[in-house]
């Protein structure tokens, strides 16, 4: 089996070139190819350079053979949906920032690890390196002493002048090679006179099979002592991004992913379309379900600060006495239980956002202490006395009433007009039930897709959901048409399927004997017809709507129209 990972890049401008440039220098990777609708994008003309195969058109790229990894490097919503797709699932897809950022912790932890090797042939170097350095002849006269030792021993020139190694280092490692005419290694003794301990090796200075005399290269043992500290160190920072890796994520939708052309919706993505722009923050209020997390994300991904962290933290998912903790991080040895360092949502999030949902769970205390986030932008980690400035934005959403909680003196009033510097208030769903059709076509796709059907909702399955309140909102709508795709055998989601999660009866009972009925297909046409323009109105754009949905032509609409207009009526 082949250890190599062949790589697709879709994206050649700065993040795509860059994270070319790092996988050409690795070789277990080999780059399939690069795509980017520009022909003089940077990482285009490095591929060229390389002989690497270009494209204009990503999706030539992707259907290649032997593709193990496909990294999206254009940001582009449309793009990353596209490629999610049309790939197949063996293939791992990666967006650009997970992929930078997991470089640079694989190169920080490459060159942690190689400290720790080089550190661990310490022996090695000891031996030739140029540290301390003394030389007798062999009766132990003094005849060179480095620059470097006076520095580690804190003696002075006129401390050795005419001196014997015997004199004034009896137990040191020279005197030992003198004595036994034989190496000595990893020697540890104390500068007679000082309290420098030192590590040295030894060896004697033979010529033609006479021993001339002896040598020793030394270095202070506490430089070793502080090596160790590092590696341990080290091997902890180690841990940390390891962990933290995981924590970290782009935000994944834009403003194109809110469906919706509701009058009172469209202004809600005006409005924060316009927020995005600016470093204020931002409130958005809203019953479950209604989207106040995309919309966050979307907020993030159309501001200056797209290309940094987008942190989530739900203040209601996490128990009160860990939510501190997670938020500002804590030190090792912190309180009982912290064996390690940990990095907080904040300090995670500096340089981007921090999404808090359920703003409205959080205690007292935790509320003072984000405020002092909001004015000084300063954090400190639980167990440290030391104060970090963070760059960050917060984005905070609550389904419950702040207004009301500030009266009942269990939010603080002064935290409530910190946060709601721009208040985003998106409707439910049932004030915006003219978004039905658009958001029903819109999951049908999706789910669809994901369970490879072709399945289409019958006009009465939606006049059901038309009537419905949804409580749920837009998240009760998703998971019942993802249900209904999921268990539908045919090609219609029939109203079977939608019945036992919807508080309205459909036109007609299933405990109905009439439902055993036959009836004729002309008949059963001409009733999809009268729904479909019921549904989607008589304009040339319901009819066009309808016409759509009945999977047939505009024309041949118009022709059923005809006909079941003129035709006689029964008496």
């Amino acid at each position: 089996m082949s250890d190599i990972i062949n790589v697709a890049i879709v994206g050649a401008g700065r993040g795509g070139s860059g994270i070319l440039k790092v996988l050409l220098a690795l070789d277990s990777i080999n780059i399939i190819g690069v795509a980017d609708i520009r022909a003089d994008a940077p990482g285009v003309l490095i591929a060229r350079e390389n002989g690497i195969f270009t494209t204009d058109d990503y999706r030539e790229l992707i259907c290649r053979d032997n593709i193990d990894v496909v990294i999206e490097a254009t940001g582009v919503a449309q793009v990353v949906a596209d490629i999610k797709a049309s790939i197949p699932d063996k293939i791992v897809f990666v967006q650009s920032k997970a992929a930078l950022l997991f470089m640079s912790i694989v190169k920080k932890q490459e060159e942690l690890l190689m400290e720790k090797e080089h550190t661990g042939h310490l022996e090695t170097i000891l031996n030739s390196a140029q540290e301390g350095i003394q030389a007798c002849d062999n009766t132990g006269k003094i005849l060179y002493l480095n620059k470097a030792f006076f520095e580690i021993t804190k003696k002075t020139p006129q401390d050795y002048v005419d001196k014997n190694v015997f004199e004034v280092s009896p137990h040191g490692s020279l005197a030992k090679v003198l004595k036994t005419k034989e190496p000595v290694f990893g020697w540890v003794n104390v500068i007679k006179d000082s309290n420098v301990e030192v590590v040295s090796n030894a060896s004697p200075i033979m010529v033609n099979g006479e021993m001339k005399g002896a040598v020793v290269v030394f270095r202070d043992l506490s430089d070793i002592k502080k090596m160790a500290e590092t590696i341990a160190k080290s091997k902890e920072t180690i841990e940390v991004l390891k962990n933290e890796f995981n924590q970290l994520a782009s935000a994944k939708y834009s403003f194109s992913d809110l469906v919706g052309e509701n009058a009172v919706f469209v202004q809600c993505k005006k409005h924060a379309l316009r927020a995005a722009r600016s470093d204020s923050g931002i409130l958005i209020t809203g019953e479950s379900g209604t989207g106040k997390e995309l919309f966050a994300h979307a907020i993030h991904n159309s501001s200056p600060r797209a290309d940094g962290p987008f942190i989530k933290m739900n203040c209601a998912a996490i128990p009160e006495n860990l939510l501190e903790s997670e938020m500002y991080g804590y030190e090792k040895g912190a309180f009982t239980g912290a064996g390690r360092t940990k990095i907080g949502k904040f300090e995670l999030a500096d340089g981007g956002t921090i999404f808090l949902d359920e703003i409205g769970d959080m205690s007292l205390p935790l509320q003072s202490k984000l405020l002092r986030v909001l004015q000084e932008r300063e954090i400190e980690r639980l167990g440290s006395n030391r104060i970090k400035t963070v760059d960050i934005r917060i984005i905070a959403a609550t389904n419950q009433n702040l207004e009301q909680m500030v009266e009942k003196k269990t939010f603080r009033e002064d935290l409530y007009y910190r946060l709601k510097v721009i208040n985003i208030q998106i409707p439910p769903l049932r004030e915006r039930k003219d978004d039905l059709p658009a958001l029903i076509e819109f999951f049908i796709n999706i789910y669809n897709k994901k369970s490879k059907k072709d399945c289409r909702i019958s006009p009465e399955v939606t006049a059901m959901m038309l009537r419905y309140n949804w409580p749920g909102n837009v998240r009760e709508l998703q998971n019942i048409l993802e249900r209904a795709i999921v268990l539908s055998e045919g090609e219609y989601i029939n109203p079977q399927l939608v019945t036992p999660y919807l508080d309205v009866k459909p036109n007609r009972a299933a405990n109905d004997d009439s439902i055993n009925e036959i009836i004729p297909l002309e008949e059963m046409e001409k009733q999809a017809l009268q729904k479909a323009l019921a549904l989607y109105g008589d304009s040339l754009a319901g009819k066009k709507r309808a016409a759509q949905e009945l999977n047939i032509s505009l024309a041949t609409l118009y022709n059923r129209i005809k006909k079941y207009k003129n035709e006689p009526k029964q008496t």
